[in-house]
């Protein structure tokens, strides 16, 4: 058992880990990373490995190791107003990271075999929501999970821009995914035991990309032993906005651009250099090797301890960046939601305040 990078102490050591190991390679993916701290997604008594770079299971609750993840939005090239469908979404952790790119006008759809797990991908998806001050650096597509088998997905659904399946597809069942995706749409699979991005180049023309050797659970095949008849999954319908949600979404973002104005001009077009703090220096050397992670196998850079001299330099190295710069050093301030300061200082009824907050308990 192990892992593609070290364990981080925090979520935001663990992304760190994931940048320099070059699993997170965009700023969009490591901000999405880090407004979303995966032990959210835990169960309490399993919160201790959230930061490790490990799958976890307990019952039909399924996370991914986090370098999977990683390279799972970076093939997914995500990018603001496009349709996602998360094949198998889960927890709803990856769904929701998505939802921070896609920002307000795009659809963000998921399938789960599983209803006790949708219930529980809905309680934590509430819970970012309510309490997590990320949320509001962010204008968020909500994703919507339904119930059902995604091999039985009706045919006259919509197509997607983007799409993900979080178990092992079978070769016959190549096709019926590719079928999901819109022309100049991108789909990313395990597909004969490689993680694969297939982008769809015309309406019968593909490019096929192997990204990593992965190993997961295989899709499970639908059962009509009960009635002898298919069960179709109606996905949600792509919904147009409320005036009233869009109304919530423009004066937000106009709060944002005014605070934005306001930092500029306190810190003189934002040349001020922002208060400093170290991380513990992680050292590694990469080289290939094979991970065996629970139902979950592949081929990655792994870290591995630098021999005797080298650490022996690195710690001098270390010390004597410390020794200089530990005058200029500060602690960090606890980070402030200015947004929410802002939407409770206007002249406004409470209603409407909570309301533009998207009734936040913090």
């Amino acid at each position: 058992m192990g892992g593609a990078v070290s364990a981080g102490e925090d979520n935001d050591e663990l992304i760190d880990n994931l940048k320099e190991a070059q699993y997170i390679r965009t700023e969009l993916v490591e901000q999405a990373f880090r407004a979303i701290d995966r032990a959210d997604y835990y169960l309490e008594e399993f919160k201790d490995n959230a930061y490790k770079d490990l799958a976890w299971k307990h019952g039909n609750i399924h996370l991914s190791a986090p370098c999977i993840y990683s390279e799972v939005m970076e093939a997914l090239d995500l990018q603001p107003g496009l349709s996602f469908l998360n094949l198998g979404s889960g927890t709803g952790y990856l769904s929701s990271m998505v939802g921070l790119i896609l920002g307000p006008f795009g659809v963000n759809h998921g399938v789960e075999l599983h209803s006790d797990v949708i219930e529980y991908a809905k309680q934590k998806l509430d819970f970012f929501i309510k309490t997590s001050d990320s949320f509001d650096k962010f204008e968020f597509c909500e994703p919507s999970f339904v119930t059902g088998n995604c091999l039985e997905i009706s045919p006259d659904c919509t197509q997607y821009d983007r799409v993900y399946c979080g178990a092992g597809v079978q070769k016959e069942h190549e096709d019926y995914m590719k079928n999901l995706l819109k022309v100049g749409g991108i789909l990313v699979m395990p597909l004969e035991e490689k993680l694969t991005k297939i982008t769809r180049t015309g309406p019968s023309a593909w490019e096929t990309k192997k990204i990593l050797a992965v190993s997961f659970a295989p899709l499970i095949q639908p059962n009509h032993a009960d009635s002898g008849k298919s069960r179709l999954v109606h996905l949600p319908p792509v919904a147009v906005r409320s005036l009233q949600d869009l109304a919530r979404i423009a004066i937000r973002g106009t709060i944002k651009k005014i605070i934005h104005q306001e930092t500029m001009s306190k810190n003189g077009n934002g040349l001020k250099n922002p208060p400093r703090f170290k991380r513990r220096r992680v050292r590694r050397r990469r080289m290939e090797t094979i991970v065996f992670l629970d139902k979950e196998v592949f081929a990655s850079r792994i870290s591995n301890p630098s021999d005797d001299n080298n650490n022996s330099e690195d710690l001098e190295d270390e010390r004597q960046e410390e020794e200089e710069t530990k005058s200029s050093e500060l602690k960090p301030d606890p980070p402030v939601n200015f947004l929410r300061e802002k939407v409770l200082s206007l002249p406004l009824p409470d209603p409407l305040k909570y309301y533009l907050l998207y009734y936040r308990e913090k």
